[in-house]
């Protein structure tokens, strides 16, 4: 007895010291229960690892501030290209929620049962464009980048990336793989494509419409043709260790809100037809 009483009376102590206008979560331990208190609205409580394709990144941005204003939850993005965020994923790097460019990477991982299949759905879909630097002339098409005018194209690797395998896929169609295989100059994702066009590092490149749309530096000459490639569709879903905890799902349920939907809109997004 006389020990829980100089416990209690050095916890009461600490918060008098202290001050408890500043405390945070704090947790007692008395011999007995661990007794939690919530934090402050506006304190984060729990943090959420999401792994989602570089080219989502600036939508994601926007939506995590508002999100973290609503529920108290603080979201860690890790973008890069999807191929190489699965391969992370079944190395073991922390995910609660992988946001993909492409079906392949997150049916592997489901397949895999990294993935908490029952949450896994379509989100968005985007187009697939030829751009070039604002000072140079834009190609009128595809086959254009066969003249000597074009020595280097951009474009991302068909190993990891999906804008890389759509672009294959485009020149296959186009009987244009052989012409310009020599051409080609392998991205670590399709950001790194973009700032290349950008710097006039290479002469054209290969990129989503999202991305042609939010720099000033780039032109779009013209999207890739109609069945040209498969769909470009970005599925999402909860993996197994994200399923666990109620704030993912909330993140979850927030990406197909209609304020999420206004913001993926704006940044040239639109939403795919599956349903959830």
């Amino acid at each position: 007895m006389k020990k829980k009483v100089a416990m209690l009376l050095a916890v009461v102590l600490s918060f008098v010291m202290g001050g408890c206008a500043d405390l945070q979560t704090a947790v007692i331990v008395m011999d007995g229960p661990a007794v939690s208190q919530p934090a402050p609205a506006g304190q984060s409580q729990e943090v959420l690892m999401v792994s989602a394709a570089a080219s989502l990144s600036d939508a994601l941005n926007e939506l995590a501030a508002d999100f973290t204003k609503e529920y108290a939850v603080e979201v860690l993005y890790n973008f890069g290209a999807s191929g190489a965020l699965q391969q992370q994923i079944e190395q073991g790097a922390p995910a609660d929620l992988f946001f993909s460019a492409g079906k392949q990477q997150m049916d592997q991982l489901a397949n895999s049962g990294l993935m908490a299949a029952q949450t896994i759905a379509e989100l968005l879909e985007n187009q697939v464009v030829l751009i070039v630097n604002q000072q140079q002339e834009a190609p009128a098409d595809f086959a254009a980048l066969t003249g000597e005018a074009f020595t280097q194209i951009g474009v991302g690797e068909p190993g990891s990336v999906p804008v890389g395998q759509y672009t294959a896929e485009i020149f296959e169609s186009l009987g244009l793989t052989d012409a310009l295989q020599d051409k080609l100059i392998y991205a670590k994702d399709v950001r790194e494509v973009l700032a290349w066009v950008e710097t006039g590092n290479v002469d054209a490149g290969i990129v989503y419409a999202t991305d042609a749309k939010i720099s000033e530096k780039v032109k779009c000459a013209c999207t890739a043709p109609e069945n040209s490639h498969k769909r470009v569709v970005y599925p999402v879903g909860l993996t197994v260790q994200g399923a666990e905890k109620p704030a993912a799902h909330q993140f979850l349920d927030y990406l197909f809100s209609s304020h999420a939907a206004e913001i993926f809109s704006r940044y040239g997004f639109s939403l795919a037809e599956a349903e959830r």
